[in-house]
């Protein structure tokens, strides 16, 4: 008989700890590698003053972009949405123009695919990410792997979103060391921020609907970073 670690369905009350698993930005890799940007950002001469507004601006333009794919992920891999898996990879892809970004966007899909396979392998959300065939995204992993834990869509947004403040937060404090209780209230206080784009990605209906609000100054930070020699995050 099969435990309930690998079971198909998730048991009673696994949602409720899914969501909170996903939004812990330490797994299955995210804020060991990653920092949203923030290590060139602060490179290119931003200061510690700045990482509230830039935490908050992530959101408004990268954050909503994964999280109304990773709803879209969701979507296609537990419904007949009309579109599948390879159509959001698509359409996140195009809207990621920065080589480095994507690659890092594929580690960190790659690892929550392996946490998919290890917890919920019989999933037909796992089982749709597998057939995938290449490395996903992390916001096609994320809303499959969340489909799989029994996370509903609006759950799947919003730990997007959180995950992406607190990569935000979490790295500030290993590169400009400050009290955390601060980088906590950055976080808190973007609240407001993250509860309407929760709304806004759950109503994105379509892969070709997926907002395109990039961030041109990020995208560059990446593709200098990518050559440094001195570094502590991959991006």
């Amino acid at each position: 008989m099969a435990s309930s670690l690998t079971s198909t369905a998730a048991p009673a009350g696994a949602a409720g700890l899914g969501a909170l698993l996903l939004a812990d930005g330490r797994l299955p890799v995210g804020g060991l590698v990653y920092s949203a940007g923030l290590e060139p950002g602060l490179a290119d001469g931003m200061t510690q003053a700045d990482v509230p507004r830039y935490l908050r601006a992530r959101l408004r333009t990268v954050g909503l972009v994964d999280a109304a794919a990773s709803v879209l992920a969701h979507r296609a891999a537990t419904s007949d949405a009309g579109f599948g898996l390879d159509d959001v990879q698509e359409a996140l892809a195009a809207r990621t123009p920065s080589a480095p970004l994507r690659d890092v966007q594929g580690v960190l899909g790659r690892g929550l695919a392996r946490l998919g396979e290890r917890l919920r392998p019989d999933h037909p959300a796992t089982v749709a990410l597998r057939a995938l065939g290449r490395a996903p995204l992390r916001p096609v992993a994320l809303g499959c792997v969340a489909a799989a834990l029994g996370v509903d869509a609006e759950a799947t947004a919003r730990a997007s979103l959180y995950d992406d403040a607190q990569a935000v937060a979490s790295a500030a404090l290993k590169l400009e060391p400050g009290d955390p209780a601060d980088a906590a209230a950055w976080v808190l206080a973007a609240e407001p921020d993250v509860a309407a784009l929760v709304r806004a990605a759950v109503a994105v209906p379509h892969p070709d609907d997926l907002p395109a609000t990039t961030a041109p100054q990020a995208e560059g930070w990446s593709l200098t970073h990518q050559h440094r020699t001195r570094r502590i995050f991959v991006a």
